[in-house]
């Protein structure tokens, strides 16, 4: 196993720059994971760390090696792409095997390594079959095995899982769990998909643009995020935002005025906020919850209801927002009943509620609360 370090490493095509002076430190055996819009340069950064993409600044070292200058083969990584790319007319065995034939491994070396991988992959029966016999889901197995006979330090897996079905990459995305778990090696993996940056990473790296907006565990990132674009992009449904200002400000809470004119209190850290700034206020779908009384907190907002989709464990309600152009995202319980044109009351905990300035960045919020309460 081994550690991946870049240090203001840099990327560009002509005048054209994708990667904008990237630090990171991939730890000895952590899986982590890029995620990112499209063009965002996630699939670049991997593929220059595999090699396959000369790096036009910093540097970047695997395993404490600088390997700016050192051919793919040589960095002791393996590469898992989208396509599988097995060859149609051997069958599992022969692909697997057909780097070490080409390496001269030894023929009993190659028949172990091939068994052990075919084993940890759960296609040991499935040898002798090829390729155009096997499901999406056996066939990407295959082309992880062939890259685990390898026994590289380091495993790159760019989008692998994107050709599958929905249920398919469920499924996967176990799978790559457990292996990660069985082999312990050092694991980066690009992705698009934030539900399987949540689900796999140990740490996950935000990319925009080129940079990078935020690392952090799963969870760190979902909770506290840096700006707005992480917490627009961690999350499903993805946060709301509403143009607020503030009303009153200190370092334990703020009170912000919406277009509307309802008031809601956000405790996060707004010392360096003052009455009449401009902000964004945040709050994730999955925060809101129905006012069904008078009795209720006082932290609410009214909206129209719009669309509804009612799908048995949640109802999703799609709302406008009195005064605005805006469309709330609110994600209810299963038993709620609502129906498109109704008038509908939303209450968000002060602790739930996510305050951004005016350019885009997050005021602290306190770690421990619960933002289930709605009040």
């Amino acid at each position: 196993m081994a550690d991946v370090r870049l240090v203001k490493v840099q990327k560009a095509y002509g005048e054209a720059v994708v990667l904008k002076d990237i630090d990171l430190h991939v730890r000895d055996g952590e899986f982590m994971v890029f995620v990112g819009p499209s063009g965002c340069g996630k699939s670049t950064l991997l593929r220059s760390i595999a090699g396959l993409e000369d790096i036009t600044g910093g540097e970047l070292s695997i395993g404490g090696k600088v390997v700016n200058d050192v051919p793919p083969a040589e960095r002791g990584v393996a590469m898992v792409f989208q396509s599988y790319a097995l060859y149609p007319h051997m069958d599992l065995y022969e692909n697997m095997a057909f780097g070490l034939k080409l390496a001269k491994i030894p023929k009993d070396e190659i028949d172990r390594l091939v068994h052990q991988a075919a084993k940890i992959l759960n296609i040991d029966h499935l040898l002798s079959r090829k390729p155009k016999d096997l499901s999406g889901g056996q066939r990407q197995r295959v082309a992880i095995g062939r890259a685990i006979v390898r026994k590289p330090e380091v495993f790159l897996f760019d989008e692998p899982l994107s050709n599958l079905d929905t249920a398919l990459r469920v499924r996967m995305r176990y799978e790559f769990a457990k292996l990660h778990e069985d082999l312990k090696t050092t694991m980066i993996y690009v992705t698009h998909d934030q539900v399987e940056a949540m689900t796999l990473a140990d740490r996950i790296v935000v990319l925009s643009a080129g940079k990078i907006e935020q690392v952090g565990s799963p969870l760190e990132l979902y909770e506290h995020p840096d700006n707005l674009f992480v917490a627009g992009f961690i999350g499903s449904p993805a946060m709301n935002f509403i143009p607020a200002t503030i009303v009153a400000a200190n370092a334990a809470q703020a009170t912000v005025k919406l277009a509307s004119g309802e008031q809601l209190r956000c405790e996060v850290n707004a010392a360096n906020a003052k009455a009449g700034d401009a902000v964004t206020l945040g709050i994730r779908p999955e925060h809101f919850k129905a006012v069904v009384s008078d009795d209720a907190p006082v932290n609410r907002i009214a909206a129209n209801v719009t669309f509804v989709e009612q799908l048995g464990s949640a109802t999703f309600a799609y709302s406008s927002l009195p005064g605005t152009d805006i469309t709330l995202t609110s994600e209810l319980d299963g038993q709620l009943r609502i129906k498109s044109g109704e008038a509908l009351t939303l209450a968000v905990a002060p602790a739930a509620c996510y305050l951004f300035n005016a350019d885009g960045l997050a005021f602290a919020r306190y770690a421990g609360r619960d933002v289930r309460q709605a009040a």
